[in-house]
């Protein structure tokens, strides 16, 4: 089982920078806790590799980036949390979704999500996080995040996102490409991109004809002398814990924290992210009232 990582390249003399990555296991280990549907699957799976990428692209230790996906689809939306260093992990809101295939064959993303908003959230330890906004354009993901790079941050950027499902709803090939123009590219590389990415076919047929993520990029940047500068590991973690969770009941308020007591007994709270319970007595729960404002 080959493991994920992700590669970051510039090329044409630092005119761009590109990411790309394999993310099968982490996608499939997503799927595996989450018993997610074959489209959730995919539409989840394209959303943790395109935040494992951008996570990669923040500099600080302890940064934090949440991609948030709100929708009128059934799959009501997706909320996905990466760190600087390769880990990711998300859940949607519901995992189960059932659509038939679109007009083309292939799991209907676009559908499952439906029409709402994309909002990115850099924690970079600065006093109020970073927050930037904008409308789906597609529901597919990868459009949405070219979007975004576009409206949102000003950099012209294209996104490729892809999720490949075995028979059996395992997950069979997934990983992704971002590639960004810096301000000063000429127009002669901007011309040499396009056409790249033109002749580019999909992110996981590449993947299946047993192209690294490396192949993936120099195929996409032919002629434009590609360099790689890193390469990281990827993976799906979870960092929760019992404080956490305590934490997050905490916010809850006292009113409802005040009913869980009267019941007089003792509750159990899930991670979303990794489905791990935990459980708080009573008394814990006294202790925690004490804490609310």
């Amino acid at each position: 089982m080959d493991k994920d990582y992700i590669v970051r390249a510039t090329a044409a003399d630092a005119q761009i920078r590109a990411f790309a990555a394999t993310t099968r296991n982490l996608v499939e280990e997503m799927r595996r806790i989450h018993n997610t549907s074959p489209v959730a699957s995919a539409a989840l799976g394209r959303l943790l590799t395109g935040g494992v990428m951008m996570g990669a692209m923040m500099k600080g230790e302890d940064d934090l980036l949440t991609l948030q996906v709100k929708g009128d689809g059934p799959i009501g939306g997706m909320t996905v949390t990466a760190d600087s260093k390769g880990n990711v992990k998300g859940y949607a809101n519901d995992a189960q979704v059932l659509l038939p295939a679109g007009a083309n064959g292939k799991l209907d993303v676009g559908r499952a999500v439906g029409k709402g908003a994309l909002r990115v959230i850099k924690d970079m330890g600065l006093k109020e996080p970073y927050v930037g906004q904008t409308i789906l354009q597609t529901g597919e993901i990868a459009e949405d995040l070219t979007y975004y790079f576009a409206a949102s941050e000003q950099i012209p950027s294209s996104v490729g996102l892809g999720v490949l499902m075995e028979k059996d709803n395992t997950v069979k090939q997934a990983g992704g490409f971002i590639i960004q123009l810096m301000p000063f590219a000429e127009e002669e590389v901007i011309a040499r991109l396009e056409a790249g990415l033109q002749k580019f076919t999909s992110v996981t047929s590449v993947l299946e004809a047993g192209n690294s993520p490396e192949q993936m990029l120099e195929g996409l940047l032919a002629g434009l002398s590609m360099q790689v500068v890193d390469v990281m590991d990827a993976g799906y973690r979870c960092d929760c814990s019992k404080s956490r969770v305590e934490r997050a009941i905490i916010s809850i308020g006292k009113r409802e924290i005040g009913e869980m007591i009267a019941e007089g007994k003792e509750i159990e709270a899930g991670c979303q992210f990794c489905n791990k319970k935990y459980t708080f007595t009573v008394e814990e729960l006294k202790g925690m009232l004490a804490h609310t404002e």
